[in-house]
This record gives structure tokens, sequence and C-alpha cells, in this order.
């Protein structure tokens, strides 16, 4: 399921404003609900205006662009998550997880702000891995029911997910124009085959062709419209 660009922007009005930000990332970047909860503050390189995918799905990073539009935005998101971290610390808390290749190889790292998360839960929690207290991102779940209030309000009558965004991403790109090994690359799609089913989605069988119906009623205007020039 693919949304038009003006669904889009309707769709993502429709989200809560502190979750706007995010919805508008997952649109603008094609990245997955996961891949975009995920992103870490050192992720995020505002002068390259490049975004790290870390571990993305086949645990295999890539890079993406970040839309300049949401330049500011994620900015000011930096600096909501810094407050929240700085409390976090002078409450004793402040430690982020860290995949155990990373905590091994740098130990002290967890309280370090670049590993911090940019879309931080509201919440401290237990971390049933380890029993620490920490405060991880915010969860999937949590978006997955703010997009399904979104798309009630929307009214959009399609089947819509926070994934739609990401179809909608690779589609909008391929209509532009972009190379389809470009958007294979943006995605993180290990085979070109599974890029390839956007262009099926745009290449549909029928867009192309006038139903004899509508050839009809046209047929109809052009005799209608040479009796009154005849006449």
């Amino acid at each position: 399921m693919v949304l038009t660009q003006d669904e889009v922007d309707h769709l993502l009005k429709c989200l809560p404003l502190k979750h706007q930000l995010i919805g508008q990332l997952l649109y603008g970047t094609g990245l997955r609900l996961s891949e975009g909860l995920r992103l870490r503050v050192g992720d995020i390189d505002f002068s390259r205006n490049q975004i790290i995918v870390r571990e993305g799905k086949g645990f295999k990073d890539r890079v993406t662009m970040m839309p300049l539009s949401l330049k500011d935005p994620l900015q000011r998101q930096l600096q909501r998550a810094k407050v929240i971290h700085d409390f976090d610390l002078r409450m004793g808390h402040g430690v982020v997880y860290l995949p155990y290749a990373l905590s091994r190889k740098y130990p002290n790292a967890n309280r370090q702000w670049i590993w911090q998360y940019v879309f931080p839960s509201q919440n401290l929690c237990i971390d049933p891995r380890d029993g620490v207290t920490r405060r991880h991102h915010v969860h999937e779940n949590t978006l997955q029911r703010v997009m399904q209030e979104a798309v009630r309000v929307s009214a959009i009558p399609k089947r819509i997910s926070c994934h739609t965004l990401r179809h909608s991403f690779a589609t909008h790109l391929l209509e532009a124009g972009y190379d389809i090994r470009t958007v294979q690359q943006l995605l993180g799609h290990k085979e070109l085959a599974t890029t390839m089913i956007y262009t099926h989605v745009m290449a549909a069988p029928g867009l192309g062709v006038r139903s004899p119906l509508d050839a009809r009623a046209l047929a109809g205007v052009k005799n209608v419209s040479a009796a009154h020039a005849s006449g």
C-alpha cells in the first residue's frame, strides 16, 4: 500500500505533535520503525546531512540522507533528549543499553551523550536482560497505536501502518526518477528484486489503459462538439 504525497502530509499532521517528527523521519528517510526509534545521538551527522543506520535488517550498517527540512527539528529534539539525560545522570541513572560487543570494547560508554537514544522513553524501566534501571527508546507499540489513531482521524480509505511510510518513500523516489540501485541502498535491501516490487506498484497493469467506458464517453463529447461546430 502506497500513499500519495498529499495523503502523507495529511496523515503526518494527524499524528500527535510529539510524535510527528518520528513520522516525518520514517517517510523522509525510508527507515523502518525499529531503525528510527533505535537512532542514537552519534548516528546523526549534521555536517554531512546523513543518518547512519546501525545493525539494520541483516545486521548491516548503512547510510541514508537527512531531510534538510528536519535538520532544525532534529536539533531541537536532541536538546530535549539532552535535558532528560542530564537529569538522569543527576539522579544516578543515565546508563543506556549497548550491545555486548560495544559494552566490552567501550566499558564506560553507556553514560556518554553520543550513545543515548534520539527518542528517549518517557519513563525509566528495569531492563530484564541484566536488571539495570535504564531509559530505553520510545516503544514501537506506542508509535503503532498513535499511527492507527492518526489513520482513523485522517479518514484516508487505505490500510496504513508505520511501514506504509517506508513504501511511500521508495515509490515517490522512483517516480521522481531516481535510480533503483540508489533506492535499494537507501532502503538497505540485500537483493535488488526486493526493491523492484516498487516498480511494480508504479506500473501496475491497466494504469496506462483508458477504460472503454471512458472512451465511449469521450467519443460522445466529441460528437456533440462536432455537431455544435457544424451547426
